[in-house]
């Protein structure tokens, strides 16, 4: 069960914020084989002094488009399959809402499956 925090700029209309939340729900299932009612997803819009980020960092040329992506999973993937989740995330973004790759952050935070409580108080994962 991933976890998903997205920040972005305000004012980015809600088909474009449903854009990405559809499209990086579809590269987790398909990358990291998510199922189809795991969707756990929060967007945060900020304005422009509270997002604060390096627009050439690494080599790169980030607009106002910027996107940070941090996903919480349990750690139980390889490093391939977390590439191919990255990429595949890059994909999808630039074909719908027509994202730039240098506009894409993100970021892996891994723990224990008893770390993850779906309600309940209980730690489903490792009952």
């Amino acid at each position: 069960m991933p976890l998903v925090r997205l920040s972005l700029l305000r004012g980015k209309p809600r088909a474009y914020r449903d854009a990405i939340v559809d499209n990086v729900y579809q590269a987790m299932h398909e990358s990291f084989n998510v199922p189809k009612d795991d969707l756990f997803m929060i967007v945060s819009q900020h304005d422009p002094e509270d997002l604060i980020f390096d627009r050439h960092y690494m080599g790169m040329e980030r607009s106002d488009d910027f996107v940070v992506i941090q996903l919480s999973v349990s750690n139980t993937r390889n490093q391939a399959q977390k590439n191919a989740l990255f990429a595949r995330i890059v994909e999808r973004l630039q074909a719908n809402p027509g994202i730039r790759p240098d506009d894409v952050l993100i970021h892996l935070l891994e723990g224990d499956k008893g770390n993850w409580s779906f309600g309940r108080g209980l730690a489903q994962y490792v009952l």
